[in-house]
C-alpha cells in the first residue's frame, strides 16, 4: 500500500505553525478546537494529532482539562536556550569546518559578499535572509542529523518571540564581523576557531535582544 506523504495531520500542523509565526495565532491565545476544525476543514482527530506535534516542538502547551495555548517565550528562556544553541551550532560549524571542499569554500564566499552588500546597504530584511542561509549552510556542511534537529527545533522556540537583534545600535555591523571571523577560522580549517567564533555570535545575540529590549521597554515576562 502506497503511503501518502503529506497526512492531513502534517498539513494541518503546517498552517497551524506558519500562523503561529506569523503573529495570527498570538503567544498566549487560547485554540478553539471547533473553530480550528472549521478554518482548516479538518475533523477532530487530524487537529489534534496536529496539535500533539506542535506541543512536542513547544510551540503549543497543553493544559489538562483546559486544552491548548500558544506558547509564549520568557526571558529566562532566551537565557536558558542561547548558551545551548551557541554550543550547538558551534559544533555545527566545527563540523562543517573539517568537512568543506573548495566548492563549498566558493558557495560560502559569494554568501558572505552577499551578507557584506546587505549589511552596507543597511537592508536588514537581506541580512537576515543571508545570515539565514549561511547558518544553514553549516549545519548543512556538518552533515550531523541529530545536531540538525535539535537546532532546528530550537530555532522554533525563538521564532516565537519574533527577535529583532539587528535592531540594536551597532549590532549589524557587529554581526557581520563576527560572521566573517567564523568564515574566516573556516577557511584556514582552525575547527576549535571556527567553533569559538559561532558560540560567541550566538551569545553576542542574546546581549543584543537584552539592549533592545530594555531601550524599548519590551522585556519579555
Amino acid at each position: 500500500m502506497r503511503t501518502v506523504p503529506n497526512s492531513l495531520h502534517d498539513e494541518a500542523a503546517a498552517q497551524l505553525r506558519e500562523q503561529i509565526f506569523a503573529g495570527a495565532l498570538a503567544p498566549g491565545s487560547f485554540l478553539d478546537e471547533g473553530a480550528l476544525c472549521e478554518r482548516l476543514a479538518i475533523s477532530r482527530t487530524p487537529l489534534r494529532e496536529a496539535l500533539k506535534v506542535l506541543v512536542a516542538e513547544g510551540l503549543l502547551r497543553h493544559e489538562p482539562r483546559r486544552g491548548c495555548f500558544v506558547a509564549e517565550v520568557t526571558e529566562r528562556d532566551l537565557d536558558e536556550i542561547f548558551p545551548v544553541i551557541a554550543l550547538l551550532e558551534g559544533r555545527a560549524v566545527h563540523e562543517a569546518t573539517r568537512n568543506a571542499g573548495e566548492a563549498d569554500l566558493a558557495a560560502l564566499h559569494l554568501l558572505h559578499e552577499r551578507l557584506q552588500q546587505h549589511a552596507a546597504a543597511g537592508h536588514i530584511a537581506g541580512y537576515y535572509e543571508a545570515n539565514f542561509a549561511i547558518h544553514e549552510a553549516f549545519i548543512a556542511l556538518a552533515g550531523n542529523r541529530w545536531l540538525a534537529q535539535v537546532i532546528g527545533d530550537l530555532r522554533k522556540i525563538l521564532k516565537l518571540a519574533r527577535l529583532q537583534q539587528l535592531r540594536a545600535p551597532g549590532r549589524l555591523e557587529q554581526s557581520l564581523a563576527e560572521h566573517l571571523d567564523i568564515f574566516a577560522a573556516l577557511q584556514r580549517r582552525d575547527c576549535e576557531g571556527a567553533e569559538a567564533a559561532m558560540r560567541t555570535h550566538l551569545l553576542r545575540q542574546r546581549e543584543a535582544l537584552r539592549s533592545v529590549a530594555r531601550h524599548h521597554s519590551i522585556l519579555l515576562p
